[in-house]
């Protein structure tokens, strides 16, 4: 694999730019897919073990960053090294008991993992949704032709628009900004030139402290000639250690619909309104997110979810893929066990946990959903992208 200087970007004439206009639309970043996936929520509303509808999970606790929002510095736990060998038994796994869509985000670079090309096309073969968040800057053009056929989605990391602001908030060397660049201008024509399925986007996580990049941030994914760019908020857990003031927000309500205003019918700029403006508020007071999409962390710990990774949370930790089948930890009373307490009244997630997790839309659907006052219902419409990816 050869570094940037080796890579070139590929150019078509009569390529197709970016996601089609009827799919653009299609597009649910700020939601949730639970109406595509009922036979689920009936299968667990019968008290069946259902399988998760999806898993975000990460090939290593490593990472070649530093960035400031990052929350994977409070998920610390016992660290075993993921194999290709403990991939090819969970991806075998995954796929016998009905996991829909597997996602390499989590608390670790997965790009970084000896693992990582041969998890996303095996997934692929065995019939599951592959998709990965990164920072994107070990990629080659070979390692980017080896994925890209086979992911549904690649989300490149991208939280600041201008070169110096970049690496001042992602803690790495300028060379990395213009490295990454390149691999995603390359990514992108790769898809153009070979009509491939995929969707390319990138993402900011937003504090408030970053207003100055709202703007440069929105207009490079244009540059870039990805599908999409998605700003989202930052989460914390529940001591505040991040120091986010969900409040300053507000502040940015004005730039963020500016910077909205930059879609076109090919690319979207789409803010995750529901979260920034919900700030660190929650309706629900039960957890029921977790038995349809749960999280593994790059030590290989199977949890709830990742704001529970840290060892302080042990008592939710239910097993670890590098040294038991995941078959047999889904299938465990332990499992089980540690569901149903998220479900009942002992656990408030109200002030028993960080704050906008990642199932939290999954969490107030079902919550509302449980409660009769926002019924789910089977939806009619077509199934949007990412539909594996609840």
């Amino acid at each position: 694999m050869g570094g940037t200087d080796h890579m070139t970007i590929r150019h078509s004439p009569h390529a197709e730019t970016s996601v089609a206009a009827d799919q653009a639309e299609l597009m649910v970043l700020d939601g949730h897919k639970l109406p595509w996936h009922m036979d689920r929520v009936a299968a667990w509303e019968r008290w069946e073990r259902i399988a998760p509808i999806t898993i975000d999970m990460a090939l290593t606790r490593a990472c070649d960053y530093s960035c400031s929002f990052c929350y994977a510095m409070l998920q610390e736990n016992d660290r075993q090294v993921i194999t290709q060998e403990h991939m090819a038994g969970f991806l075998e796994d995954s796929a016998r008991m009905g996991v829909r869509g597997i996602s390499l985000v989590s608390d670790g670079e997965s790009l970084l993992s000896p693992a990582y090309v041969f998890t996303i096309q095996e997934g692929a073969r065995l019939g599951i949704s592959m998709a990965s968040g990164t920072n994107g800057r070990v990629f080659t053009e070979d390692k980017l032709e080896a994925v890209l056929p086979s992911l549904t989605y690649i989300r490149f990391n991208v939280s600041g628009g201008t070169r110096e602001r970049y690496c001042e908030i992602m803690g790495c060397k300028p060379e990395s900004f213009d490295r990454v660049m390149l691999n995603i201008r390359t990514a992108a024509a790769i898809k153009r030139l070979d009509h491939l399925a995929v969707t390319i986007g990138i993402q900011m996580v937003l504090m408030p402290t970053m207003a100055d990049q709202i703007m440069p941030f929105a207009q490079l994914g244009k540059e870039l000639g990805v599908d999409y760019a998605v700003i989202k908020h930052c989460s914390d857990d529940e001591y505040g250690h991040l120091g986010i003031q969900y409040s300053k927000y507000r502040d940015l309500y004005p730039l963020l619909q500016e910077a909205e205003t930059l879609s076109t019918s090919n690319y979207k700029v789409v803010v995750k309104w529901q979260k920034i403006q919900r700030e660190n508020r929650r309706i629900y007071s039960q957890c029921f997110g977790p038995p349809f999409l749960i999280q593994i962390s790059g030590s290989g710990l199977v949890a709830p979810c990742g704001q529970m990774f840290n060892d302080r949370y042990a008592k939710f930790h239910i097993g670890n893929i590098c040294t038991d089948r995941w078959w047999d930890i889904w299938r465990s009373d332990r499992y089980w066990e540690v569901m149903d307490y998220l479900h009942s009244k002992n656990f408030d997630p109200r002030h028993m946990c960080g704050v906008l997790c990642l199932q939290d839309r999954v969490n107030e659907a079902l919550f509302l959903h449980k409660q009769g006052t926002a019924p789910l219902e089977a939806a009619t419409e077509a199934a949007p992208l990412h539909v594996n990816f609840v």
